[in-house]
């Protein structure tokens, strides 16, 4: 089998995700994904008219971010026409997986050069109807005819199912405070260090004006103290009726866990951000890369996809986690850093307890809670970030993961070279 390398990473900032809010708010989905499509291609000198597939991740494919984002963008990057592209879903594992994808393309030896990444835009898909955004929502609500789905897989609300979680592993409030605290923490210490400056590109509009050259959304001055005041966030919206049957988020839960007693400990400050962004991955067959001095940054090791129960809907990542690993004949030892998507504090503090693992090497620059997650992108902006801290820590593997609705996880490693 071939070798795919990843040759360059680069991601826009996220931008706080609310309408009249955030810096980035106002633009086209379009828009992001193109800057990173036009960055990735000048830092790179690429004839992208040898760009054979972009294969693009942006979940809520509704309104101005529906029509194959993946390709209208790369003409808006300017890209030569010959240049294919396409979008897929996987909830929030799909950065990840349009980054398998590029891959085992080139694997394969069917295609040489690919770009993979993602755009999500939750200033957008924050105003949409509660029908028309399928991830989380109770099939009930999803169209007609989902009833029986429902009724074989109770489904709830993402938040909820985190505070199921962290009631069924008993892990209370104060731990899951904590990590929130340190995302913060590890993400203004990357920010003033610059550890995430080789990979941000700005994004400006048509006539040169920066709109945005930072995260957005990071609260360093957050403390322990301040997060314990905040109340539960998804408290009510548990027990909320969405149907004319009394149905709720609950008792989808209970549904399938009777006995289950839900606390609630989730709120803004140990669950994910709400941003918009966009990332891009450049990868290439060696061939081509040594034929075009391109100068692989790191190989693809291996990667895996795993189901697991979809009424949790949270807990698939450390199953890929071991069979990202079995497939690449490493054990938990060999890898020298982590990124697991911090969804909700549960995510990750679980994956650490189960895995048994070194806290100073997981999510070593922050994570979602702190820096946001915009669903289809960051699976791509996490394998960036693992990127570029391996080579500044001098690591050698890394292993990227997060949990995706319906109760998947689609898991990466790579080898720093």
């Amino acid at each position: 089998m071939a070798e795919a390398y990843i040759i360059d990473a680069c991601r826009t900032p996220r931008g706080v995700g609310k309408q009249g809010k955030g810096a980035l708010a106002d633009r086209h989905p379009q828009h992001l994904a193109a800057t990173v499509l036009k960055a990735i291609a000048e830092r790179n000198h690429l004839d992208t008219g040898d760009v054979d597939d972009i294969i693009w991740s942006t979940s809520s494919q509704r309104g101005q971010q529906a029509g194959d984002l993946g390709r209208m963008a790369a003409l808006d990057a300017g890209y030569d026409v010959k240049a294919s592209g396409t979008t897929l879903d996987r909830f929030c594992g799909g950065g990840i997986t349009a980054v398998n994808f590029a891959a085992a393309q080139i694997m394969s030896g069917m295609e040489d050069l690919v770009i993979a990444g993602g755009t999500e835009m939750m200033s957008l898909t924050g105003t949409m109807a509660a029908e028309d955004q399928a991830a989380g929502k109770p099939p009930a609500l999803i169209g007609s005819g989902n009833e029986r789905l429902n009724a074989r897989h109770p489904q709830s609300h993402q938040g909820i199912c985190g505070d199921a979680i962290a009631s069924m592993e008993g892990i209370d409030r104060k731990a899951l405070d904590a990590l929130g605290l340190e995302s913060q923490r590890r993400a203004a210490r990357a920010m003033a260090e610059g550890r995430f400056d080789r990979s941000i590109v700005p994004v400006v509009a048509d006539d040169g004006t920066v709109l945005l050259d930072r995260d957005e959304y990071p609260r360093p001055e957050t403390t322990a103290e301040g997060l314990a005041a905040l109340k539960p966030a998804f408290a009510a919206m548990a027990d909320w009726p969405y149907d004319d049957k009394g149905s709720t988020f609950r008792k989808q839960i209970n549904a399938r866990y009777p006995d289950l007693t839900i606390e609630h400990f989730h709120h803004a400050g140990n669950s994910s951000g709400v941003v918009d962004g966009a990332a891009a991955v450049l990868l290439a067959s060696k061939d081509y890369a040594e034929a075009h001095g391109l100068k692989p940054r790191a190989r693809i090791v291996a990667n895996a996809n795993v189901g697991d129960d979809p009424t949790l809907m949270l807990n698939a990542p450390v199953p890929a986690a071991k069979k990202a690993l079995a497939k690449a004949g490493l054990t938990k030892d060999d890898i020298d850093l982590w990124e697991i998507n911090e969804a909700f504090a549960v995510v990750a503090e679980k994956f650490i307890r189960d895995l048994d693992l070194d806290r100073t090497k997981v999510n070593v620059n922050g994570g979602s809670i702190a820096l946001g997650h915009p669903i289809g992108a960051t699976g791509a902006i996490l394998i960036g970030t693992i990127l570029d801290e391996l080579e500044r820590s001098g690591g050698r593997y890394g292993l990227v993961t997060m949990c995706a609705a319906g109760g998947m996880a689609p898991a990466i490693i790579i080898e720093r070279v």
